[in-house]
């Protein structure tokens, strides 16, 4: 799989069983580690404090009802067979819900939208001979006309995606803990509690410390440890069923629910808190959907994880109905049910299994970073891609010791799994039920199904997490508020960050110079034009950039090409090499001013700048030679907007323009002229276009091909702006609170737009401006 071409091998239609089994073996060690440690913790959490484990075993056996019927609805009918078939163009996760729903109802949170976005292969998913039922297009029209809803919308995702991040601080924590509690019955009472947590930081800071050599290291270790630990579990479960209670499958009756309940009343309530910790994980079902696909993640989920983990939940219930007096103080966990000489083993594979949950839901975390930065909804991070194969794993080495620092601070904080264990519990059904809410949206507005069928959904599922969100809600003292605390945070820095990005985006749209002032100047601008390309980079979609005019009124001379560039995130999660310029001209062709808006998904790879630069150069070249004559009968050109052209990268569209260095004479065997720059002294490289035959280029194209030419050997220089961000005068206090000190704080510590492209720094000249918001 490439960088930016191994997802669509994701995504054939009828694939190979042994491609979609292979699929379905890889998917154990990325998708289900976090879901299939869950054991460990599920009961100890459960019986922590608020129900006692009786002689009647109504307790244990209405726990174990509530395990199975919540893991048969959540994961398994939810998510296997509902939630998995609303992919963005085979993503997951809570911003393919977004991102779904802001192209079906225009309410996207991105500024420079442009209607041409729409024209993308795969900007739409069409749902043939089905038309939006009259209440959807009530709901798609409230929601395109009313700015509050688009806001609540775009909230609502940010809470779950701060919800994940929580989790990827609680999750490692919790796993890594209750791998480790095994050691209590292998010492001394007094002695095991000062060894857990040191032994669990340990683990946690070689976890984190190891991210930037990247999963695909040690990723094919990550299927095997994940089917020992599930053959582990599920094969102790099947002894202890065999062996202290045959009859144990009549507790999976619902029946038991009902009785547990009314025996225990408010403790059992409250210890749903601990049961839906037996479905943590299982929103990674959705939000990996890109790395495989949906018929693999089904089988692997339905034929061997859910049985595994029934098992294993029903032998430590058979083992807890026959053993009421537990001794040595150990509390009801998993290891108490393990038989004695098995114990070590399973700890070392039990930590190993801890691991690789851990791994998947930082990697998520940074996944869900990313695409929240893509979206503008997140600072610049530096965003580092850990293998040349698969092109989702990433690491962010901010991110990263951040997320190490908390998962630590709550490891040593809370000490026991039963805080931590609330604490996870209020992240994992905070986003469960982001995603419920977004769903029925998505059967409305993207699936075009009868509302009823979208409340249906809503009242069924919502019934069942907002049952367990308020037993972890009332734990909000006990652990819950660290997620609400993070997520807050979190929020915060986002809220700042794209209500900043927004108003700066707005000033550069209300004093940006009209393309009319640039063609008063004349071909050559009013200014002296010098050798080589300048490279202005600017959000503008249209216009040109204040930082321009701010420039050439202060220094009145340019390069002799000039391209205003624009790097853009559109609401999919791919755009195809095909698709990924839009180029055009700014006034008539001998001013050699161009537009170039590059389009990027929200888990597309950035290029380095040498890559980019000749993609960019070809693709003007390829616009160049197709190009047709736009003006006007009066000479005047007509606006550029009108006449963008969507122009392949030459990676992928071998017919089209080819640049070739001295170093690089061979031919592919196709019939071609070529073009070279007029020879001058001290070129830096020489530099020629191998154009194809046909069609054939006028000579206008000919010679604009060759400044094109004469302009890169000469070399590109790029121009940016440096902004000052300051609240104008008149502004309320919070707004000069938000502006002038959190986003420009924001803004001082993140990377700059620009950061992804690496731009050399000997080729860089930066633009200072004040914008007055």
């Amino acid at each position: 799989m490439d960088l930016e071409t191994g997802f669509d091998k994701n995504h054939i239609k009828k694939q190979s069983w042994k491609a979609v089994l292979t699929l379905a073996y890889q998917s154990l060690g990325v998708v289900y580690g976090d879901l299939s440690t869950s054991p460990l913790y599920v009961f100890k959490s459960t019986f922590a404090e608020d129900i006692q484990h009786s002689e009647t075993n109504e307790e244990i056996f209405g726990a174990l009802s509530f395990i199975f019927w919540t893991l048969t609805l959540v994961p398994l009918l939810k998510y296997v067979f509902i939630v998995l078939k609303a992919d963005d163009n085979g993503e997951g996760g809570t911003f393919a819900l977004y991102s779904l729903i802001c192209r079906h109802a225009r309410v996207s949170s991105l500024p420079n939208c442009q209607l041409v976005d729409e024209e993308l292969s795969s900007y739409k998913k069409e749902i043939p001979n089905l038309a939006l039922t009259s209440f959807g297009s009530r709901i798609k029209s409230t929601l395109e006309k009313h700015r509050v809803l688009q806001r609540f919308l775009l909230v609502l995702a940010l809470v779950g995606a701060c919800m994940v991040i929580g989790d990827g601080v609680l999750t490692p924590a919790l796993s890594v803990f209750s791998a480790v509690s095994g050691v209590e019955l292998a010492m001394a009472k007094e002695h095991h509690k000062y060894v857990e947590v040191p032994v669990a930081c340990i683990i946690l800071i070689a976890l984190f410390m190891l991210q930037h050599y990247g999963t695909h290291r040690v990723g094919h270790l990550f299927a095997p440890v994940v089917i020992l630990w599930l053959l582990c579990i599920s094969s102790i479960g099947l002894y202890n069923i065999v062996h202290w209670n045959p009859h144990i499958y009549k507790a999976l009756s619902p029946v038991y629910m009902y009785k547990f309940l009314k025996k225990t009343q408010t403790g059992g309530w409250k210890s749903l808190g601990g049961i839906l910790l037996c479905i943590t994980g299982s929103e990674a079902m959705f939000a990996d959907l890109g790395h495989f696909s949906q018929l693999s993640i089904q089988i692997a989920f339905t034929s061997f994880v859910y049985p595994s983990l029934i098992l294993a939940y029903m032998g430590q219930a058979a083992y807890l109905s026959q053993h009421h007096v537990i001794q040595n103080d150990y509390q009801i966990g998993f290891y108490i049910s393990v038989p004695e000489n098995l114990r070590v083993p399973v700890l070392v594979i039990a930590i190993l299994a801890a691991v690789v949950g851990s791994q998947a839901i930082i990697t998520g975390t940074f996944s869900i970073i990313k695409q929240c930065s893509s979206l503008g909804c997140f600072p610049r991070v530096k965003i580092i891609h850990t293998s040349s194969i698969y092109h989702g794993q990433i690491y962010i080495p901010e991110i990263n010791w951040i997320l190490m620092l908390l998962c630590l601070a709550v490891t040593i904080g809370f000490r026991d799994t039963k805080r931590m264990g609330n604490a996870s519990g209020l992240a994992v059904i905070t986003v469960m039920l982001v995603t419920t809410c977004l769903m029925s949206l998505v059967i409305v507005l993207c699936w075009h199904q009868s509302v009823f069928l979208a409340i249906a959904f809503v009242v069924f599922f919502g019934m069942i997490e907002a049952l367990y969100f308020s037993a972890s809600l009332i734990k909000f003292l006990e652990g819950a508020w660290v997620p609400v605390v993070l997520s807050l945070i979190f929020m915060l820095v986002m809220y700042v960050w794209h209500y900043g990005t927004r108003k700066k985006y707005e000033f550069d749209v209300q004093n940006k110079v009209s393309v009319d002032w640039l063609l008063s100047l004349g071909p050559t601008l009013g200014i002296v034009r010098v050798r080589g390309i300048g490279l202005v980079h600017t959000e503008l979609i249209s216009g040109i950039p204040a930082i321009f005019s701010h420039f050439v009124t202060n220094l009145p001379a340019f390069h002799q090409v000039l391209i205003f560039l624009c790097v853009k995130s559109v609401p999919i999660p791919h755009v195809s090499h095909e698709e990924r310029f839009l180029v055009g001209h700014i006034g008539p062709r001998e001013y050699r001013v161009y537009r170039c808006i590059v389009r990027y998904g929200y888990r597309d790879v950035h290029k380095d700048d040498v890559e980019f630069e000749k993609d960019l150069v070809c693709s003007i070249a390829e616009f160049i030679r197709k190009q047709k004559d736009v003006s006007t009968p009066d000479g005047n050109s007509v606006n550029d907007d009108e006449v963008m052209t969507v122009v392949g990268t030459p990676s992928t569209h071998r017919e089209g323009v080819q640049m070739r260095t001295d170093q690089q004479d061979g031919h592919d065997g196709s019939e071609v002229q070529e073009i070279r720059a007029t020879p001058m002294n001290q070129v830096k490289k020489r530099v020629r276009f191998v154009v194809p035959e046909s069609p054939k280029i006028d000579d206008g194209s000919r010679a604009e091909l060759r400044d094109l030419m004469e302009a890169r050997e000469a070399g590109v220089a790029y121009i940016l702006g440096h902004s000052y961000v300051k609240a104008k005068q008149g502004s309320g206090l919070i707004k000069k609170i938000v502006i002038n000190f959190g986003y420009e704080f924001l803004r001082r510590n993140s990377r700059p737009s620009t950061d992804s492209l690496t731009v050399p720094h000997a080729s860089t000249l930066e633009v200072g401006m004040v914008y007055h918001v």
